[in-house]
């Protein structure tokens, strides 16, 4: 998640990839580092069957320098695009 090209990045891991955009976007926790630093653009994903595995990946990338981070991104969707802006997301349901 990011607030806007090569802004504030934020890395995290879940099992529902929609409702987590929604929290994000919705700032669900106020008090949050996402709701914080406005993080509610979703630049870059990874898929993984294995819980555990997502969140060796996740470790990983917050070890690894900005610029490495930056890198992967912009290979992915150089343009810094939202991800989860035609998703068809209902703002009605949200679990707490």
């Amino acid at each position: 998640m990011s607030n806007k090209q090569n802004g504030v990045l934020y890395i995290g891991v879940t099992d529902n990839i929609e409702e987590r955009v929604k929290e994000h976007k919705l700032k669900i926790y106020p008090k949050s580092f996402t709701a914080k630093y406005n993080c509610d653009e979703l630049i870059y994903f990874e898929e993984f069957k294995n819980g555990g595995d997502a969140e060796k990946r996740e470790r990983q990338f917050k070890k690894w320098k900005r610029d490495w981070k930056i890198e992967l991104i912009e290979e992915m969707n150089p343009s810094w695009t939202d991800l989860s802006i035609n998703w068809n997301l209902n703002y009605n349901k949200i679990r707490k």
